[in-house]
């Protein structure tokens, strides 16, 4: 998890950006930026693009990503909590208007649990209202410094912080517009300009060197564009968890009654699958990888991981989706393989690049199968 102080500092940013005008500078120039409605000359364009790859933020549906419309509170949350990793999350947020099933249930819980999520009162998270108010930036302000580090400072400390570092522009000279709200396209800024402004990870060996790697995914669309970008980035050995029955599009229509979704509610399900692993003995490394149906990953995965003795390999798992985080779907897979290491996992959008996928190898650190 990355640095508590520089985190804060982040959130403290981010909130703010949320109430700014900015007149950011303009960015590299780019060729194509994959939404209809983000111009490749405009000044945002990079920041957009930078976003989507590092899996901060996705676009609102119908290939748009909306620059001059407002982020919500949920949206935020789960901004955040990307930034984060998507950590595994158990039990529930406490918030009287929150949804259950919602995309953003794991963002807000996970930020409820860092205390970091400010409340309007009552238990209260208003989850669809914009976040833009010079007010409502300065009490999350306040309540992150207290919380975090037993203090309290007003917002300008924040502001402080983001000139001097130029996370965020001005919104012209001297002016900074705390009362005006900031745009999808700002806020793509400011994440960009942050990350930008962290020292470069060390590199560490991929988890390919003196280790056998498999990887293992189970796919109705995206997360076997995932597999292959792993297979391109690591000297690993690639299967297809392939059900003995095929999905149809009928079996996958989740708002009817179907297989799918009867399965998802059957604890006993474990749908058939054709063929298996040889020798899986031989590998030390599992790349697990399938998409979230209602927040958890598919029954075929468990069927899968109860099909071997996988004492001592080392579990990575990564999903696709295309809001929710990778939750509790791997924690709730650990009980299916006494004797196994299982690292945090990750969730990426459909489209995510190589270059996205490669940096998450990076940060793994597996130079070596860590002891069960």
């Amino acid at each position: 998890m990355k640095n508590l102080k520089h985190f804060g500092a982040l959130l403290l940013t981010l909130t703010l950006a949320l109430a700014l005008a900015l007149a950011v500078p303009a960015l590299a120039a780019v060729d194509d930026t994959g939404f209809s409605d983000v111009d490749a000359g405009a000044w945002y364009a990079e920041a957009v693009i930078y976003c989507r790859e590092h899996n901060l933020m996705d676009g609102t549906g119908n290939n748009r990503f909306a620059p001059e419309n407002s982020l919500t509170r949920a949206q935020l949350a789960t901004v955040l909590y990307r930034i984060e990793g998507t950590p595994a999350v158990t039990g529930t947020d406490a918030f009287t208007d929150t949804a259950d099933g919602a995309w953003y249930n794991d963002a807000v819980l996970y930020r409820r649990t860092a205390c970091v999520t400010p409340e309007d009162g009552g238990h209260l998270l208003t989850a669809h209202r914009i976040v833009g108010t010079e007010q409502s930036a300065a009490v999350a302000a306040d309540e992150i410094l207290l919380r975090r580090w037993g203090r309290r400072s007003y917002a300008a400390a924040a502001v402080d912080w983001a000139s001097v570092n130029n996370i965020v522009a001005p919104a012209s000279a001297g002016v900074f517009a705390p009362k005006s709200n900031a745009t999808r396209a700002h806020i793509a800024a400011a994440l960009m300009n942050y990350s930008r402004s962290q020292p470069a990870p060390v590199p560490q060996p991929a988890p390919s060197e003196g280790m056998k790697v498999l990887i293992a995914y189970f796919s109705t669309n995206n997360t076997e564009g995932i597999a292959n970008h792993l297979d391109a980035i690591l000297d690993a050995d690639l299967y297809e968890i392939t059900p003995e029955t095929p999905y149809s599009a009928a079996d996958l229509d989740y708002n009817a009654d179907c297989r799918a979704n009867r399965e998802q509610n059957d604890a006993s399900a474990r749908p058939a699958i054709s063929g298996s692993v040889e020798n899986v003995e031989q590998y030390d490394v599992i790349f697990l990888g399938y998409p979230i149906w209602w927040g958890q990953a598919p029954k075929i995965i468990s069927t899968f991981l109860e099909s071997y003795n996988l004492s001592g390999k080392t579990i990575v798992p990564f999903c696709t989706s295309g809001s929710s985080g990778i939750g509790s779907s791997a924690t709730n897979l650990h009980v299916l393989t006494s004797g196994a290491t299982w690292m945090d996992g990750q969730r990426f959008s459909g489209g995510a690049s190589r270059s996205t996928v490669e940096d998450w190898v990076d940060g793994l650190e597996l130079t070596s199968t860590p002891e069960a």
